[in-house]
């Protein structure tokens, strides 16, 4: 059932023991989520968990560092910025894939089952909900609440960079500085600051570009042991993605994964011509217009064949 935010905040006040999922491989959108959404829920006494996967990045350590772990039997399961139960880790999903009773999410091609739904595919970022939610449950923003949210909403905005900033999301930025979110340091961490390890994966990563239809689309791929070649990991790679698109002439971006079993994870980075979700949706992905993402079984030369196929739909 689709709710709004008036409704989300009242079950969320008639609720406790709550437990809060975030999808893998995450990025700051659901992690700020989770963890804004947890501090209010604490502020109001009740307990409280986000079940975080391990292949979190420690740029993202400043928001939950200084948090401790309660200990209880979850009695409400909520995700956050989850657009399908295929993106939680598996010990999420195989615990908590079909008790979730509450999605809060923005992405257009949601379709967690859920007994309620709040989307507002609206939204910049999923944390603009959540402030909405937090907001409407009379819990005061401090800062670390403001620093949680903020690094969401920069993170899916790109440095409030993409297509998808709006007034509202610049409104609530201000209002996120004014309750102490540090803007430039959290920019900086997001968008400036690079290990060792992931420059080398960046350079391995670039050395693969190959270039499709008349230079209008670009593609590079990671092979699985470059990890090793570079002394990083998975948690690193999301930067990667929007790399491709800053191409001059370039409208479709193209960035594939090898996982670990040997398939690979696709994601889109594209310009407003090009509909990623959409075409995404093809194989059995979605996401956003402008950054979507899909899995497709290897080898390379196969999903590279599938991706691409799917691609010239947009761009013959």
């Amino acid at each position: 059932m689709k709710i709004d935010v008036k409704k989300t905040a009242q079950l969320l006040e008639n609720h406790n023991n709550i437990i809060i999922l975030v999808h893998s491989n995450p990025d700051g959108d659901t992690l700020g989520c989770g963890y804004a959404l947890l501090r209010a829920l604490r502020k109001l006494g009740k307990k409280a968990e986000v079940l975080r996967p391990e292949n979190v990045s420690k740029k993202y350590n400043y928001l939950f560092d200084d948090l401790g772990k309660e200990d209880f039997t979850p009695e409400y399961v909520v995700s956050v910025d989850v657009a399908d139960i295929k993106l939680l880790e598996k010990d999420a999903r195989e615990k908590y894939g079909d008790k979730i009773n509450l999605a809060i999410d923005h992405h257009p091609s949601n379709c967690v089952e859920s007994e309620y739904l709040l989307l507002e595919d609206t939204a910049a970022a999923a944390c603009e909900i959540i402030y909405k939610v937090i907001d409407e449950m009379n819990v005061a923003f401090d800062k670390k609440i403001a620093d949680c949210l903020y690094t969401g909403i920069t993170t899916d905005t790109g440095c409030f960079r993409y297509s998808n900033t709006t007034s509202q999301t610049y409104m609530m930025a201000a209002k996120l500085v004014e309750h102490g979110a540090d803007g430039p340091l959290i920019n900086r961490i997001m968008f400036e600051t690079k290990t060792k390890s992931y420059v080398i994966l960046e350079k391995l990563v670039m050395d693969t570009l190959e270039m499709h239809f008349d230079g209008r689309c670009a593609l590079v791929h990671l092979d699985y042991d470059m990890y090793e070649k570079s002394g990083s990991d998975e948690s690193e790679t999301d930067p990667i993605a929007s790399k491709t698109r800053q191409i001059e002439g370039v409208c479709v971006g193209i960035f594939l994964r090898e996982k670990e079993d040997g398939s690979f994870k696709i994601s889109l980075r594209t310009l407003e011509e090009v509909n990623a979700s959409e075409v995404c949706r093809k194989l059995d992905g979605g996401g956003h217009a402008r950054a979507a993402g899909c899995q497709c079984d290897g080898p390379f030369e196969n999903a590279k064949e599938k991706i691409l196929a799917a691609v010239g739909e947009y761009l013959k």
